[in-house]
């Protein structure tokens, strides 16, 4: 694997891995409209930026085998097959991931494939969400005296017990995909290993769409508040003081969240 385009054999097509930023076409990289303009087929999933890909990838097939909780197109296994039997063919595969290829997109996985099958692969690094989609709701994930570190961890999981006291002593911000799920176990957990109640949390939807959505509220009121907004995934979620300083947040779940409260009370 080399730093720039691969470098076909005799009869043999290549792979290269994109990655496709936060779902909005402006944030593909150039070198990622070069290998989509290229490419013979095209193998994507639901959060990259594929509205417009058959103008991005004038000539190629499009293959979709995106995955959502509980289904999935083609598993895994299924994916990297396909890719090598096309690259073996002697097709230029794209295969066109959200974010970026090598966060929780299993980039790794794919290039192994490729390399155990004699076919040429690259990687074309992407804009991760872990870091634009906070910016896009006003939110730096470090601040000069607030936080001068950030964890990303992914939440399609339950964490351990061991993993939510490290994160709750650690500090800084902690940015959490994929957790809309195991929110409710996040949020206590992070609480019972001492994080405070009052931290402020975001949980941010849909980043860089027309339906972008911020929810700004404190971790020991989390559960409640997002429910109360209704939030769902695909959703990137920031915990820490930087959530101090959004400048984007969306006022209407924090008025629907105020007037559920005032219900509340006087019920």
């Amino acid at each position: 694997m080399s730093n720039g385009r691969p470098s076909p054999r005799d009869g043999v097509g290549s792979v290269v891995l994109v990655g496709g930023g936060p779902g909005s076409d402006d944030l593909l990289t150039v070198s990622a409209v070069k290998a989509l303009a290229g490419a013979d087929v095209v193998f994507f999933d639901r959060l990259a930026p594929h509205e417009n890909l058959a103008a991005l990838a004038p000539r190629a097939e499009l293959v979709y085998v995106g995955k959502t909780p509980g289904h999935h197109t083609l598993g895994q296994r299924d994916i990297e097959n396909a890719m090598v039997e096309r690259a073996r063919g002697g097709a230029r595969v794209v295969r066109l991931k959200g974010g970026d290829p090598y966060v929780f997109g299993r980039g790794s996985e794919e290039v192994i494939a490729c390399q155990a099958a004699g076919i040429p692969v690259t990687v074309i690094p992407g804009v991760t969400s872990a870091v634009s989609v906070p910016a896009s709701a006003g939110i730096p994930l470090t601040h000069r005296g607030m936080s001068h570190l950030f964890t990303v961890v992914s939440g399609h999981a339950p964490l351990t017990d061991i993993e939510l006291a490290s994160l709750a002593k650690l500090g800084g911000t902690l940015v959490i995909l994929m957790g809309i799920g195991t929110l409710p176990h996040v949020v206590q957990g992070l609480q019972r290993f001492g994080a405070a109640a009052d931290l402020p949390v975001a949980i941010i939807e849909r980043g860089f769409s027309d339906s972008q959505k911020t929810t700004i509220t404190s971790l020991g009121a989390t559960v409640q508040d997002a429910a109360l907004a209704g939030v769902n995934s695909p959703a990137v979620i920031v915990i820490g003081e930087v959530v101090r300083l959004a400048h984007h947040g969306d006022d209407d779940a924090s008025a629907q969240m105020a007037r559920a409260r005032r219900l509340a009370t006087l019920e």
